[in-house]
């Protein structure tokens, strides 16, 4: 049991390691090569990158928020959860599942742009995507990552669901 648990947690570090590190070289890639606000389409115009500084959360939500009450919002608050979430995750889940995996990328994630609000006091973000009946903000792959792990977790419940009825 305690073997499971090991290769359990090395499994989640690993999902949390490849998150922030594809999140950081790519935002870092972004700051050294482009210039702000400039438009690059790399699929017509399904998929641009621009570079944008994001003082807010998700869309930019909470950047008018005073300077010291930011911090505690978009700093403090989100470490507080995303340390109970990593707690679960390696000392209280026992069995890996999808709601495992799903944490791991929310985790990665948040921890990708709470990184760079620390450093930078901001978020770059860099990617629209148009898919033509919906489109997004400018993101960035930590909030992709977020993303992808609620939909995990989402499948996961319906599957959940889906086998007890």
């Amino acid at each position: 049991m305690r073997t499971k648990r090991v290769f359990k947690n090395l499994f989640i570090i690993l999902i949390l390691i490849s998150n922030i590190s594809c999140d950081q070289i790519s935002k870092k890639i972004v700051r050294q090569k482009m210039a702000y606000n400039t438009q690059i389409n790399v699929i017509n115009t399904h998929l641009i990158l621009t570079k944008v500084e994001n003082k807010g959360a998700f869309l930019g939500i909470g950047a008018a928020i005073p300077r010291p009450l930011s911090k505690i919002v978009m700093i403090v608050l989100p470490l507080l959860i995303i340390g109970y979430a990593l707690y679960y995750l390696l000392k209280k889940n026992t069995g890996f599942s999808l709601l495992s995996l799903g944490l791991s990328f929310i985790i990665g994630g948040g921890l990708g742009n709470i990184y760079d609000r620390i450093l930078y006091g901001s978020v770059t973000d860099f990617l629209y995507f148009d898919f033509v009946i919906f489109h997004t903000g400018i993101v960035n792959m930590a909030d992709i990552s977020v993303t992808i792990g609620f939909f995990i977790i989402m499948y996961g419940i319906y599957r959940s669901k889906r086998i007890k009825m």
